[in-house]
């Protein structure tokens, strides 16, 4: 079992404005981080954290539309390498906190069924159990449990009908179960997934449309890109019909039906064009495909990232750093970091390669998390708190020769043509540089 947890230590005492100050009954005092880093080498478990999380919010959004028995859980992927072994039960648990309630929901599954459900609120300092549901080998049911929950009221009738493949919570929020929808809402419009790995296309539709129908977003949308010493002074959204050399493109020459392509042909495509600082006071647009990559991404994450700020959000982001210089993504976390900037508690899960946010003056070193596998191939995740480096120790250097763990072991290089004993110093020096 990993854990990953969001309290903030009550040692440190550093950047109080990277913390969340609620008091919520039965935690009195706590303080809740707004942002964790995940370190690792690759393939080391960083982004399998952040997808067991969205496994389990998708289940929860779309589990209730499963009407077949015998349907595979789909979300549910047994661990690779323990292939021959019986199939244990994957299990999440989450504690979040949703219209002013705490509520930590658990859920175990393997692909065949649900082997566990339970949801406990804590309207009070007191833990209340909503619900439980343990799948029983022997008797081929569910055992549910309490008799008589407090703070709800149980339906035997539609337990009955929930099906083994299917969660409760999402079954019992289809049927008009009220009390449940804070709970749910908090998996479907609370929780928010950015992949800004290599592999992905972060499209930069959902800013266009900021932009194009004059939301409240559009003036802070134009301000960041402003200040982000780009050159841009405005954004204006082309919206054009696709001509028929695209059309022919898009699908290859494919018939796709005079229905269909009358459809598209009527359609309208939007696209962004930005305007830049030229000679004296000009500003000249520049063709969209002429931007780099750089400019797309943060073009593209801006809005994003804004409606994030403005609604308190938690975000799970993968590879925060690609194809943006680094002092970019800071000012991207300072923003969210920032009390005024981010009023409602927005909070960000992101993995890094980049060794450089390893800086006192930006992360806590609580908010600072690495996995490992071990020889079984199993993933770890612990915090950089677990080490207690020293005040004034260098985090960076500390990293990079591998005193924490969290990076690849390759003591004699990528073709074992080196001498094992030289040290990761220079890698160090080579990214200050």
């Amino acid at each position: 079992m990993q854990t990953l947890n969001l309290m903030a230590s009550s040692q440190d005492k550093s950047l109080p404005d990277n913390c969340i100050v609620k008091e919520l009954p039965g935690l009195s005092g706590k303080r809740w981080i707004k942002g964790v880093a995940l370190y690792g080498g690759n393939a080391s478990g960083k982004t399998t954290m952040l997808l067991a999380l969205a496994a389990l919010a998708d289940m929860v959004k779309n589990s209730a539309n499963e009407t077949d028995p015998r349907a595979p859980i789909s979300r549910i992927e047994p661990f690779a390498f323990a292939a021959g072994q019986l199939e244990s039960p994957t299990g999440f648990a989450v504690t979040f906190v949703a219209e002013g309630v705490r509520y930590e929901y658990r859920a175990a599954a393997t692909r065949e069924r649900i082997w566990h459900e339970s949801l406990r609120a804590f309207p009070k300092a007191k833990e209340q159990l909503w619900f439980s549901r343990d799948w029983n080998a022997e008797s081929g049911s569910y055992i549910w449990s309490p008799e008589r929950p407090i703070g709800f009221q149980r339906d035997m009738k539609l337990e009955g009908y929930t099906l083994s493949n299917v969660l409760f919570l999402s079954k019992a929020v289809a049927n008009n179960r009220t009390e449940l929808e804070p709970v749910f809402r908090w998996f479907k419009e609370r929780l928010n997934f950015l992949d800004l790995s290599a592999k992905s296309m972060l499209l930069p539709r959902f800013t266009m449309e900021k932009v194009r129908d004059q939301t409240p977003l559009r003036g802070r949308i134009i301000e960041l890109l402003r200040h982000a010493d780009l050159g841009v002074t405005g954004v204006r959204i082309m919206e054009e019909r696709p001509t028929e050399e695209e059309i022919e493109k898009m699908f290859k020459g494919k018939d796709i039906g005079p229905v269909a392509r009358q459809s598209i042909q009527n359609d309208r495509w939007i696209t962004p064009e930005l305007t830049h600082r030229g000679n004296g006071a000009t500003e000249l647009p520049l063709p969209w495909a002429s931007e780099s990559a750089g400019t797309h991404r943060l073009f593209g994450l801006a809005g994003p990232w804004l409606d994030i700020l403005s609604n308190g959000y938690t975000v799970c982001a993968d590879e925060l750093e690609t194809s943006m210089h680094l002092l970019m993504v800071r000012e991207l976390l300072r923003l969210l970091f920032n009390a005024t900037e981010n009023p409602h508690g927005a909070q960000i899960l992101f993995t890094t390669h980049n060794p450089l946010l390893l800086d006192a003056t930006l992360l806590r070193r609580d908010q600072v998390w690495f996995t490992e596998k071990d020889a079984q191939g199993e993933a770890h995740l612990y915090p950089l708190s677990d080490y207690k480096p020293r005040k004034g120790e260098s985090l960076v250097r500390g990293y990079l020769s591998g005193r924490y763990g969290g990076v690849p072991f390759i003591p004699s290089g990528l073709l074992g043509s080196f001498p094992a004993h030289e040290t990761l110093d220079e890698p160090e020096k080579a990214a200050h540089e």
